[in-house]
């Protein structure tokens, strides 16, 4: 059972911690509780080990037996696990394949992931200190609407699911390029759907472009995109995708293929 220690206890919710408590209480050995097993196991009182146990519950995170009034854990717990280990998995194997795309071209590259209307950088690979005015890190979060790696995604998604993921948070104009409104918008996602890439302009950084691939499942089901950018002096939009679209095409493949999707 972890401590919360004085100077942290102003950031905590510790009702949170409560009900992490209540789920650690669980083992392989006892995978079935009572509620004064629970309560006993994680240091709370009943009235309150009762209370975090109906929200899991609620929440999808336990299962309750009425016969024997026992409680155990779902398989919605595993699959946080198994969230974080394909993560960990996929940025591994997608570190090599990014190197290989920064070069003459591309100043960096990126691997990420669509999560609640935003992009989610588990992966990026930037050539020496070269600055593009773009302040991407791994565990960025973006706007997934006008970033490249968002509409790469966002474009391969069922229409209901797409509208929803764009109706998340609020669109705004991050430059005098940003499209915000949603028909364009749609628009968009239908060229890049035919294409098989997105091209983003101008529209987050002046001056930069991005271009980016979905990493599809075997059914085109879009788990991440590969993403590369440059600056815009330094070649026409017709030599940057001609020179882009086919490197950055062969590595989400690639990961595709590693990843046992395809």
């Amino acid at each position: 059972m972890f401590a919360i220690r004085t100077n942290e206890a102003k950031s905590v919710v510790r009702s949170l911690a409560k009900g992490l408590r209540v789920l650690e209480a669980f083992s392989a050995q006892e995978s079935e509780l009572t509620l004064a097993e629970v309560a006993r196991r994680s240091g709370l009182d009943n009235g309150t080990a009762f209370r975090m146990l109906n929200t899991l519950e609620l929440l999808g995170y336990l299962r309750r037996n009425f016969d024997s009034r026992r409680f155990r854990l779902s398989t919605k717990v595993l699959d946080l696990g198994f969230s974080a280990l394909a993560r960990a998995e996929l940025r591994a194997a997608a570190r090599p394949i990014l190197r290989a795309l920064v070069g003459e071209v591309n100043e960096a590259a990126a691997l990420s992931v669509l999560e609640d209307g935003e992009v989610i950088y588990l992966e990026r690979v930037q050539a020496g200190l070269v600055r593009l005015g773009v302040d991407v890190r791994v565990g960025s979060r973006m706007p997934a609407y006008c970033m490249s790696p968002g509409r790469a995604m966002l474009a391969f998604l069922p229409p209901a699911q797409q509208k929803k993921m764009l109706g998340l948070r609020e669109r705004q104009r991050l430059t005098p390029n940003t499209i915000v409104e949603l028909k364009p918008l749609a628009d968009a996602l239908a060229r890049v759907r035919r294409a098989g890439y997105a091209l983003v302009q101008q529209e987050t950084t002046l001056g930069v472009r991005a271009l980016a691939v979905p990493v599809l499942d075997v059914d085109g089901h879009p788990i991440a995109a590969i993403s590369v950018v440059a600056p815009m002096m330094r070649h026409t939009q017709q030599e940057f995708i001609a020179r882009a679209v086919g490197p950055v095409t062969a590595a989400a493949r690639e990961l595709a293929k590693i990843m046992h999707v395809h």
